[in-house]
């Protein structure tokens, strides 16, 4: 037998082969059975199993519109009222108060600047810089101070609600201990969240409210959370469970943050001090050297252009020192 035909007998039975292969064997093997079994499982999906894909649909765009709530929210701070500014420092003045507050702090500043000495110039700017700059300057503060008092008392009281809801009280009546139990301003916050609910709110929204007078994450996240209970449900326990966990992880990163940024911190306070510093020590050796700069009209403006940069430089240095997460 030549090597031709040896080679196309060969070929034929590879091609047998392989036929066999692709049509025999799944039917002896079973292969063709399984298949068919697959298929008609998943055909026939159990309801439960649709009824749990649109509760996890219904979750993530109840998470999807919440965030985008956030970010409106955001833009709307930019532009925060007189009044909502008030309220987030803790203060019950009206914007009328604040006004004459302001106007006396001014009328004072620029009367001792004309008393010293110091010119119109000097006295508009001290007049300025007490009516306009010093009590929002002083908002800013009380707000950031409250923020922290709270930031620290939340993670707390998280697990307040939650040991609450795990021994079977309501979500409302956990909220109602930890208003009676909790530090300020944490408990006014809480109490504000049951006098709104009390009146007709839902709860949900009546939470979500207290971004408004609480304008950090951190508040926002817990509004959020009973938010999407309140209208999808699920496990509140677990959920406030991972965001005590959360509001302790960001708690330590923001601390984390602080010690690192402590030596530009400090370097910045350095720097920022030493020309008002320099200017008192010349004051007090040499007090004629120093006083054309509030008792000449070129000084004075010197002065002013002097203090202006600072105060760009200062917050300049303070914007590349603060990290936001």
């Amino acid at each position: 037998m030549s090597m031709q035909a040896l080679a196309l007998a060969f070929l034929a039975f590879t091609a047998i082969g392989g036929i066999a292969w692709v049509f025999i064997y799944p039917m002896l093997s079973g292969e063709k059975k399984a298949e068919s079994r697959r298929a008609s499982i998943a055909r026939s999906e159990p309801a439960a199993a649709r009824q749990a894909d649109k509760s996890q649909r219904s979750r993530r765009e109840q998470v999807e519109g919440s965030l985008k709530d956030l970010e409106s929210r955001r833009l709307k701070e930019k532009s925060v009222p007189l009044s909502t500014r008030i309220t987030q420092a803790g203060l019950s003045w009206s914007t009328q108060k604040f006004w004459i507050i302001s106007g006396v702090l001014a009328a004072v500043a620029g009367f001792a600047a004309l008393s010293a000495g110091g010119g119109v110039l000097g006295a508009v700017g001290m007049a300025f810089g007490a009516g306009f700059g010093l009590p929002r300057w002083l908002l800013g503060y009380l707000k950031k101070k409250r923020e922290k008092a709270f930031l620290k008392a939340l993670p707390d009281a998280v697990d307040v609600i939650v040991r609450g809801i795990k021994a079977g009280l309501p979500l409302f009546e956990s909220i109602k201990v930890v208003a009676a139990d909790s530090p300020e301003p944490l408990r006014s916050e809480f109490l504000a969240i049951i006098e709104t609910q009390t009146i007709g709110m839902p709860l949900g929204e009546a939470c979500a409210r207290l971004y408004e007078r609480m304008p950090v994450p951190e508040a926002n996240f817990f509004g959020i959370v009973i938010a999407i209970q309140q209208k999808s449900g699920g496990n509140l326990s677990e959920a406030l469970g991972n965001l005590s966990k959360v509001l302790r992880d960001r708690k330590k990163m923001a601390e984390k943050i602080q010690a690192m940024s402590m030596e530009a911190k400090a370097s910045a306070a350095i720097i920022g001090s030493l020309p008002p510093v320099v200017m008192v020590l010349v004051w007090i050796t040499t007090p004629d050297y120093i006083s054309l700069l509030w008792t000449d009209r070129l000084g004075q403006f010197m002065l002013v252009c002097c203090v202006g940069w600072m105060t760009i430089g200062v917050l300049v240095m303070k914007k590349m020192i603060n990290f936001d997460f």
